[in-house]
């Protein structure tokens, strides 16, 4: 230490040791969610974090932004935006936290900590797709680097030792680009995290021995869409085809792994998603088709299976999914 300032290697061993403290005891099951923004969490695991949740698993969430580019749908917290006041980030931070309590989730971080990765924001291509910015902010996570964004997951993986890790795939989901680098940092995190020989300043290695990317199940979108045409809605999913060809978001059923059926816990997913007042408008999509199909809509979430044990062959509906994120692990 010169000048009374601490060394670098003493300063990352207080981060970590802080993330170690804050880590809770040990649970049978451990589930570890690593998403972009808040509101992707509830849109796309709520119903399976809740359900592990009020089982007494120990489920952990990274978001690794505080969405500070998002779109302000309520009129009222206009000024927050980002051309504007650019205080969205804060509030969203309390969206998250009131959504967290309506799932039963205390132990919730941000990547590297509040406000360490912002925002990247996105653009659309001539197809429709979402695509980075031409011009980005500073220090923005499309921009981060990789393996320094990886070293801040890496402890946490190796503190909650999670049976289970859970992301997006390769495209993000629907190429987001915050989603596509949460993706890499995921998955690059999981592979240094079981290194022995890699930082042990990082904690002890832990393997995942599970990771699951999140699907949307082409059948089930195909119904929703069908339904919704056959009532003259054509506004919501806007451009889907139910008799044509799915956009990359949309997973065949063929390599989806896993289905957790959440029904009983779809009142605490759609308060969640109410909390994320700014993001999800109570007249979009999301609630229309909640308030179309009742729990089924929102009742079932999916996943493919990424890495590590494969699921035992069970059936369910006779598709072959596994019902259970944990079933065949000890």
């Amino acid at each position: 230490m010169e000048g009374g300032q601490p060394s670098e290697p003493s300063a990352k061993r207080r981060m970590v040791e802080a993330v170690t403290s804050a880590a809770p005891a040990l649970a049978d099951q451990r589930l570890l969610l690593v998403h972009a923004h808040p509101d992707d969490e509830t849109i796309s695991t709520g119903v399976t974090m809740a359900k592990y949740a009020a089982t007494g698993a120990a489920v952990t969430l990274v978001t690794c932004t505080l969405g500070e580019e998002g779109e302000v749908l309520v009129d009222s917290l206009g000024h927050l935006a980002s051309h504007r006041e650019d205080l969205l980030g804060d509030h969203r931070l309390g969206e998250l936290t009131q959504a967290m309590a309506e799932l039963g989730i205390t132990d919730f971080l941000r990547l590297g900590g509040d406000g360490r990765y912002r925002d990247s924001g996105m653009a659309y291509d001539h197809r429709g797709l979402a695509i980075a910015r031409a011009e980005l902010r500073p220090g923005v996570f499309w921009t981060a680097d990789l393996l320094e964004a990886a070293n801040e997951l890496v402890p946490i993986i190796r503190s909650r030792r999670p049976q289970v890790l859970i992301t997006y795939d390769e495209l993000g989901g629907y190429g987001h680009p915050d989603h596509i680098q949460a993706h890499r940092v995921a998955m690059y995190a999981y592979l240094l995290a079981g290194v022995r020989s890699y930082r042990a300043d990082l904690g002890e290695a832990w393997t995942v021995p599970r990771v699951l990317w999140t699907a949307i199940s082409e059948s089930r979108m195909r119904e929703s869409v069908r339904a919704f045409r056959n009532v003259g809605d054509f506004e919501t999913w806007k451009g889907f085809d139910p008799d044509g060809p799915m956009p990359p978001m949309v997973t065949s059923d063929h390599d989806i792994d896993c289905v957790v059926d959440g029904r009983e816990r779809v009142e605490q997913k759609m308060n969640a998603m109410r909390a994320h007042a700014t993001q999800i408008a109570l007249d979009g999509p999301f609630f229309a088709m909640a308030d179309n199909f009742g729990d089924d809509a929102w009742g079932q979430e999916h996943f493919r299976l990424a890495a590590g044990t494969p699921f035992p062959r069970e059936s369910d509906a006779g598709q072959g999914w596994a019902t259970d994120i944990f079933a065949g692990l000890d």
